[in-house]
């Protein structure tokens, strides 16, 4: 159930993610996307970048991997380091399951302004411009602590005009989603066999009466990790979902899954473990949840890729400690005023 969830989850990211990619491959980062820059330089001087720096934080917003890869564009040191280090805080594809199972399950279908917007919709925004508005304070903070210096100006060629190539577009889409797939069919779907191994063994004892997931390798990790995560209002079965979600921010879902015993997979995963999640959490908890995911840093990938761009481990983990610690700061917060006022 574990496995066929995790490979529900997959399938949805994999057609968001081609979506994005496909958008971005169009608009053609030589043309479109360069003017895109030019145009926003005086904006992203303000918290000291320049408009290079527009595509790496675009392309993220697909995946933080060839968002990262993107600076090699950025010719002065710091502004690429600086760069490098905003772009996992803009909000990649990965995270949208976590944040449309939360929302289906907490967020009521409330029509709003007259209809124009409803609120689910609304807090899916708020969780995007979250993202954005980190990323522009710290990029302020690092430009003027860590990589203080004058602010190069932008010097870039404009090229002609042209229409998207449709054979570039289908290549670019294919080489990102044989990367995806040879991901997803390796790192995820072991994940998810793995965690299925781990909340099925050792299975319950004779006579009882706890769900058998308690007493799984499992659910002794997830009660282990439970008093580091209790002030910020996170449960030992959210604990157990955080673990392996470090490879991977898109397991969490299917990880879920498979520790409340549901045995569907794709949108009949998503709709029941919602109802499961409604009826087991509070709102608290939940908003929370989704603080965390603006910041955390749960994806190995996304750190490796770090480690070859800045050749050696000091950045990565520089970039893990400060979003890890912004996580658990800001669903710390989200916690104890969700809390107090609810």
């Amino acid at each position: 159930g574990g496995a066929s969830g995790g490979v529900g989850v997959v399938g949805s990211l994999r057609r968001r993610g081609s979506v994005l990619f496909c958008c971005i491959l169009g608009l053609g980062a030589r043309v479109w996307l360069g003017r895109g820059g030019f145009l926003l330089d005086r904006l992203m001087a303000g918290v000291g970048f320049h408009g290079r720096a527009f595509i790496p934080l675009l392309s993220s917003f697909a995946c933080a991997v060839p968002g990262v890869m993107a600076a090699r564009t950025i010719e002065n040191r710091a502004d690429r380091l600086a760069t490098i280090m905003i772009a996992p805080l803009m909000t990649c594809s990965a995270r949208l399951p976590v944040y449309t199972l939360l929302i289906a399950a907490f967020v009521p279908d409330r029509p709003l302004l007259g209809g124009l917007v409803g609120l689910p919709g609304l807090v899916m925004f708020a969780l995007y411009a979250a993202g954005i508005l980190s990323a522009l304070a710290v990029a302020f903070v690092l430009k003027g602590t860590v990589f203080k210096g004058a602010r190069e100006p932008l010097l870039m060629e404009l090229p002609a005009y042209r229409l998207p190539n449709p054979r570039d577009i289908a290549l670019g889409l294919f080489e990102r989603a044989k990367v995806f797939l040879a991901r997803a069919g390796t790192t995820i779907f072991a994940l998810m066999i793995v965690m299925w191994f781990l909340a099925s063994f050792p299975g319950a004892p004779e006579g009882a009466t706890e769900p058998a997931i308690q007493y799984s390798i499992a659910g002794m990790i997830g009660h282990a990790l439970e008093p580091l995560l209790a002030p910020i209002g996170f449960t030992w079965q959210i604990a157990v979902a955080l673990v392996p979600g470090i490879a991977a921010r898109e397991v969490a879902v299917g990880v879920l899954g498979t520790i409340y015993a549901l045995s569907e997979s794709g949108d009949a995963l998503q709709s029941s473990l919602a109802g499961a999640l409604a009826a087991s959490w509070s709102l608290p908890t939940a908003l929370s949840l989704l603080a965390w995911y603006v910041f955390a840093p749960q994806c190995v990938a996304t750190l490796s890729v770090v480690k070859r761009e800045t050749n050696g481990w000091f950045w990565p983990a520089v970039m893990f400690a400060y979003m890890i610690t912004l996580a658990y700061g800001a669903s710390f917060v989200t916690y104890r005023v969700a809390s107090a006022l609810l």
